[in-house]
């Protein structure tokens, strides 16, 4: 009986973001990531956005497309991968494994004396290839056996949590339906917390904005002072047994990961509170689906109602945030501008049935103070 959750991180976000200098307490699914007190690869992986640099391309169980940074950016290439890794790590299956050593790898060997073969130069004075040699190890069989010891009773896990920010968010859709349609994965409950899931554009397929049988719940939080052209945000269209709570929070994009900028990009540290709250109820929601946390907030009902005003008293710093944005301005009848599946719409008409509560993206804390009360 084990419980696994995968952490995507955002576009250009990666593992390490923990400790990034943007973020007034590291960036939030590479922090959630590092609390994660579970065993790595049997309970818990952590995947890199799109356009973070390719760091993970030798620990993958699927052959990397070595994207350019540029291309990850622009239109998510490199999530494909990840969303078949994840799928190869619930099955404890292999696709690809280095079994080359590396550059790097080849000198520190060198550097710390053991003992193995020289480099081996062959080709032209203008092409040269190098073969460094092979590992006698894979980081991928490391990884298959970390799985095959500590997963409880059985290689594939009983229930399966996902949870992401930006395209992290839209490739938790992506994995969820990628397990339905799996015969091997497709009864595994799946439960969802996505941080303003943004696909990019011309990212609006089915498989990236609507939800299964299996998710069982899907709890998101949506940027509301976010005006950036190419950064409509995906309410996803979801199953009728699914659980489905969603909430707006004051900040841009990277304001509910914690960057508390003024302009949630890059700047003093002066607007944390969205970063906490949101924070806050992903270790509420992980906990309850199981998963055993360290360094947790435990915000009680005062410091969540004390934050909440402090974000109503500065109001004028996230309205100011609108004026800053990643590509052009956009607006939407003076609204951010969201998908509903893959229909746009203003921002403040995302409510009703099926969201609990019905309020949906109009709701506010402190007119309605029970608003979370279903996460708890």
């Amino acid at each position: 009986m084990t419980t696994l959750t995968v952490y995507f991180c955002g576009t250009g976000s990666n593992k390490f973001d923990d400790t990034h200098v943007n973020y007034w307490n590291g960036e939030l699914i590479s922090t959630l990531a590092a609390n994660n007190k579970g065993k790595e690869f049997a309970e818990w992986i952590i995947l890199d956005g799109p356009g973070s640099g390719n760091l993970q391309s030798d620990e993958l169980w699927v052959k990397s497309g070595d994207y350019g940074q540029l291309r990850g950016r622009l239109f998510g290439s490199g999530w494909n991968e990840n969303i078949q890794h994840a799928l190869n790590i619930m099955k404890g299956h292999v696709d690809w494994q280095r079994e080359k050593l590396t550059k790097e790898n080849y000198e520190q060997l060198k550097k710390a004396g053991i003992p193995i073969e020289d480099v081996e130069v062959t080709g032209s004075f203008w092409w040269r290839k190098y073969d460094y040699g092979d590992r006698k190890v894979t980081q991928q069989a490391l990884q298959q056996q970390i799985i095959k010891t500590f997963r409880k009773g059985q290689i594939l896990p009983t229930q399966v949590n996902l949870v992401g920010w930006s395209r992290g968010g839209i490739s938790c859709h992506m994995l969820a339906n990628a397990m339905l349609a799996d015969p091997v994965l497709t009864t595994i409950p799946v439960n969802i917390f996505a941080v303003d899931p943004v696909p990019g554009t011309g990212n609006f397929k089915s498989d990236k904005v609507t939800l299964g049988s299996n998710v069982k719940e899907y709890v998101a939080f949506y940027a509301k002072d976010e005006r950036s052209t190419g950064f409509s945000c995906v309410i996803p269209e979801t199953h009728n047994t699914t659980r489905v709570h969603i909430y707006p929070m004051s900040g841009r994009h990277a304001t509910l990961v914690g960057n508390a900028s003024a302009n949630g990009d890059k700047g003093p540290k002066v607007a944390h509170e969205p970063g906490m709250i949101v924070r806050h109820f992903a270790e509420v929601c992980l906990q309850r689906w199981g998963v055993n946390m360290d360094k947790k907030l435990n915000l009680d009902g005062i410091q969540l109602l004390e934050l909440h005003q402090s974000i109503q008293r500065n109001a004028a710093v996230f309205s100011q945030m609108r004026n800053t944005v990643y590509t052009v301005s956009e607006n939407d009848q003076g609204e951010r501008y969201v998908s509903r599946a893959s229909t746009g719409m203003p921002f403040s008409a995302v409510h009703g049935v099926p969201f609990t509560p019905e309020s949906g993206l109009v709701s506010e804390y402190l007119t309605n103070q029970a608003i979370y009360d279903v996460l708890k």
